[in-house]
Order: C-alpha cells, then sequence, then structure tokens
C-alpha cells in the first residue's frame, strides 16, 4: 500500500477532489474499506490515484473543507 496517498479526512481540499471523489483515500482505515485495491474504484491502484468511493461522511466533510478554503480565499482578498 502506498502511504503517500492516504490523506487525512481533514486536510485541505485538493483541486481534483468534488462531492463523489477525492484524490488520494482519506478513509481512516483504508484496510477495511470494501472497495479497497479495486481496480477504477481504489485510489492505491489506480494510476490517477483517484478514489471512487469515499467515506459515507465525505460530502458533510468535503462541505466543511469548501467553506473553508472559500472563507480563506474571502479573507484573502479582503472580502
Amino acid at each position: 500500500m502506498n502511504n503517500s496517498i492516504q490523506v487525512p479526512q481533514e486536510a485541505p481540499l485538493n483541486k481534483q477532489d468534488s462531492e463523489v471523489k477525492t484524490y488520494g483515500c482519506r478513509h481512516s482505515n483504508p484496510i477495511i474499506c470494501g472497495a479497497h485495491s479495486l481496480p477504477s474504484v481504489c485510489a492505491f491502484v489506480n494510476n490517477d490515484a483517484i478514489c471512487r468511493k469515499p467515506p459515507r461522511s465525505w460530502k458533510q466533510i468535503y462541505s466543511k473543507l469548501l467553506k473553508k478554503k472559500n472563507k480563506q480565499i474571502n479573507k484573502s482578498l479582503g472580502c
């Protein structure tokens, strides 16, 4: 398993993250993930390192991280 693509759930968003996929694996325990090592699904075996089955909680986490990112952008723009 390539640990360099395991990303903490609360890490800042990557430009490839969306509500339905993540760059790298954001599961807290990837070994027990039902999609672990599935071709075209698991970040650990995909050449693009995209997880196409993130944790069930990912949509909520994504929304929270997106709000945080937007606040930082607005702050840097002086809004």
